[in-house]
């Protein structure tokens, strides 16, 4: 029989250990609902909470903030060549309302003009461009993935990489080590002997490895400093319909050529500095798009190692922004309070709220999590869509009718908090039609939800949503 004294002992040590998690929890709760909750668990129930809040609860990716601020003085140099050579690019900020000049502040990037931005559509349509413009790079290519498969997709894309290897074109390849955790080292070995750089970008803090809740959910492709290429698809058959159960697979990502690519590339040096301690030597000199493009485009990159809460900051001032037209396409509706709430102002103030999901999930806790919300919402005059052609996975938000985002975030407490994300925000009319023309079709392939759909649930669905519900901040 184990020693009483020993287990008490032992037992001791634990509560301690969740007192002192108490305090950490005090001092860094992101609110009040959930440090309640958090505080509750470890002191009642320390043997299960202690390791659990570790792993799920810190906000903060302390290691990639400390490493950011060490890194600010190697890459400094590198900020203040791309600031002299750019500057020319600068969108003026008197010109700016102040909602932009805002969020330019919090991402500490400008609007950069001379931009050609094409919508692309759909997997096919985004990995053809994507295989295109590798096969006419002249010096390097940077790609960054959540996930990474060695599948048909991922085959075509190292047989394009290793082509370009072949003719001297320099690779760098970045991806989640969660989210390609079933990423094979054949794949890796074949890259790697080929010569291309590919790393893991380690999601486990460096000073707390338990810390396995943040992802880098940036998806980037970026040609010779000069195109780039962002959205909401990874490498992956099932983003191209594969997934008999998902298809057809409905996405957009946007190419960029121009300036702002060189703004993309800067979030990837970071991510790239982090993960190797390593510096690259790539271009720094922005040019205009060569065919006369004349977007204006603020990259935003969030992330959980920012100061703020970048990413909610970002969402919560485009909801306000809206004056006459908000419609956002978003594969997860789990909303906090300040999103919830500014779109139900928005709502209230006249503005045309339609928010586009999916009508069947791909991942089962956050699509019935998802439908808890959806009378709080329609009660204030928003409108919910549910695409019925296949699985909605785009991520695009269009306000008014000169501005729209597209990128990797989703409007849940994930990409709100814990997870690197990058958009592209275009300020434009002729964009933002197009924006718009697509997510007419969008709608027009997709049934409208009524408030009190969800009190006609199966009581044992409702009874699930509610639960799936209180997992909201880690889903």
């Amino acid at each position: 029989m184990p020693d009483p004294t020993l287990a008490g002992l032992l037992y001791l040590a634990i509560e301690l250990i969740g007192v002192a998690s108490a305090v950490h929890v005090l001092l860094q709760g992101r609110t009040p609902q959930g440090a309640t909750a958090w505080l509750f668990f470890l002191v009642s129930l320390p043997v299960v909470a202690v390791p659990l809040y570790w792993i799920f609860g810190p906000r903060r990716y302390e290691g990639y903030r400390g490493a950011r601020l060490q890194g600010y003085a190697v890459y400094d140099p590198v900020i203040d060549s791309l600031r002299a050579s750019g500057e020319r690019f600068f969108v003026d900020a008197p010109e700016r309302p102040p909602l932009l000049v805002a969020l330019e502040r919090l991402v500490r990037l400008p609007f950069l003009s001379h931009n050609r931005v094409d919508l692309l559509v759909d997997g096919k349509r985004t990995f053809d461009a994507i295989l295109e413009e590798i096969a006419g790079a002249e010096r390097y290519v940077l790609l960054q993935f959540y996930i990474v498969r060695d599948d048909g997709i991922g085959r075509r894309l190292e047989a394009a990489l290793t082509r370009a290897l072949e003719r001297g074109v320099r690779v760098y390849f970045l991806f989640d080590g969660i989210g390609s955790a079933g990423l094979s080292s054949a794949y890796i070995t074949r890259l790697r002997r080929a010569g291309a750089q590919i790393n893991a970008f380690a999601t486990a803090s460096r000073s707390h490895r338990l810390q396995l809740n943040f992802r880098n959910h940036r998806k980037v492709v970026v040609v010779d400093g000069e195109l780039a290429f962002t959205g909401g698809l990874n490498v992956g058959d099932e983003y191209l319909g594969a997934d008999p159960k998902l298809s057809p697979w409905r996405d957009t990502f946007v190419r960029i050529s121009g300036p702002a690519a060189q703004a993309v590339q800067l979030s990837l040096l970071e991510d790239w500095y982090w993960a190797t301690d390593e510096l690259p030597d790539w271009t720094w000199v922005p040019k205009p798009d060569v065919a006369g493009g004349d977007e204006s485009v603020l990259i935003v990159p969030t992330g959980p190692a920012d100061p703020m809460e970048s990413c909610s900051l970002l969402f919560v001032g485009l909801i306000h922004r809206a004056q006459e037209r908000l419609w956002i396409a978003t594969p997860y509706f789990v909303f906090d309070q300040q999103i919830t709430s500014a779109l139900q102002l928005a709502a209230l103030r006249g503005v045309d709220v339609r928010i586009l999901v999916p009508k069947n999930g791909d991942h089962a806790p956050t699509y019935l999590a998802g439908w808890s919300y959806f009378d709080e919402v329609l009660e204030s005059g928003c409108r919910l869509f549910q695409y019925t052609d296949g699985f909605c996975h785009q991520k695009v938000l269009l306000a008014d009718s000169d501005l729209a985002l597209v990128g990797s975030a989703n409007l849940d407490n994930r990409s709100m908090r814990l997870n690197f994300e990058l958009g592209a925000l275009v300020e434009g009319v002729l964009f933002a039609a197009e924006v718009a023309s697509m997510l007419e079709g969008d709608l027009a392939r997709s049934e409208e939800v009524q408030q009190g759909d969800f009190a006609r649930k199966p009581l044992h669905f409702r009874l699930l949503a509610r639960f799936a519900r209180l997992f909201a901040p880690i889903l």
